[in-house]
């Protein structure tokens, strides 16, 4: 489990070498995991802390909203679960606000060390920029390095097909329904991570009850009917079927852009728990049905071809 922190201050409680990862890390695609993997390996040579340090929001979100993403890659909850399965025992999240994009980079490591008992090693992206006006560098890294003997590693970008993986080339391929592209740079199938909530209830009523999904901002691919794959709060993994669009057949619908996933051969109350989907292939376009019968038909069609995927 990631202990998750939200202050500088909070650093003071750990008492091991102390090693951190920091970045935004927004989907901890195959570059992020390199720098990840640097604190982790730092950790395990003297029994300490290998941690990641973020900011929520995106910092892009509040300094340049006209051109940030629309969409982030994992929401921190899905950021934090993901991390834990590298190695990574320690999160500091630390609010971006205005206030905060005022300190200068100088500032803001000696937040860092000032509040750590043995802050052993920093790994960044070798083109990550930090502090006020982005002046904070490797360079400046190496020289706090330098001073207070704290081993700084500046990783380079990892490269995929000649060009260079990132968040922005990830979400995408997440668009364009490339997902393939998409897991090669993540280096893992693309997920989001949502809670179910309660929905119409329509499903039910055709024979395919679905949980409603609350995903969090999260990047999700074109609309349409996928073969799915969903981890639930018991931490099994269910096939299923889900529509993700504006459900065009059902009349007095809203339009707007749903997730609902279809639990194949699974019975149970899910509502409130958080699951994880998985997409595994683009069934069919969502399209308009004459009737509610002709859309159950093709539901059981749908159904049909997830449970042949599965057995293929």
């Amino acid at each position: 489990m990631v202990h998750t922190v939200y202050q500088f201050d909070d650093l003071g409680s750990i008492q091991a070498p102390l090693h951190l990862a920091l970045g935004v890390f927004d989907g901890v695609h195959i570059g992020h995991q390199a720098v990840i993997q640097s604190a982790v390996d730092a950790a395990s040579l003297d029994a300490g802390v290998a941690g990641v340090l973020t900011f929520d929001p995106h910092p892009i979100q509040l300094l340049a909203p006209s051109v940030a993403p629309q969409r982030i890659l994992a929401s921190l909850d899905h950021k934090r679960d993901l991390l834990a399965e590298f190695g990574v025992e320690l999160l500091v999240v630390i609010p971006f606000t205005r206030e905060f994009a005022e300190r200068d980079a100088h500032d803001f490591l000696a937040s860092i060390v000032s509040n750590t008992t043995q802050l052993s090693s920093l790994s960044i992206g070798e083109d990550w920029r930090f502090g006020k006006d982005r002046r904070g560098d490797t360079q400046l890294l190496q020289e706090f390095g330098e001073k207070h003997e704290v081993k700084i590693s500046s990783l380079p970008p990892v490269m995929l097909e000649g060009e260079r993986v990132s968040s922005t080339r990830i979400r995408q391929a997440i668009r364009d329904g490339n997902l393939e592209a998409a897991s090669s740079m993540l280096g893992r199938p693309y997920t989001v991570l949502g809670t179910v909530i309660e929905g119409e209830k329509i499903g039910r009523t055709l024979g395919h009850p679905t949980a409603n999904l609350k995903v969090y901002n999260e990047q999700l691919p074109c609309n349409g009917v996928w073969a799915v794959n969903c981890v639930i709060g018991d931490g099994e993994t269910h096939l299923g079927a889900a529509n993700l669009g504006v459900r065009p057949s059902i009349d007095g619908s809203d339009k707007k852009r749903l997730l609902e996933v279809h639990l194949i051969d699974f019975e149970g109350d899910i509502y409130g728990q958080d699951m994880e989907v998985t997409f595994l292939q683009l069934i069919r376009n969502e399209q308009k049905f004459e009737s509610l019968d002709a859309l159950k038909d093709q539901i059981t069609k749908d159904v049909s071809f997830c449970k042949k995927l599965r057995n293929s």
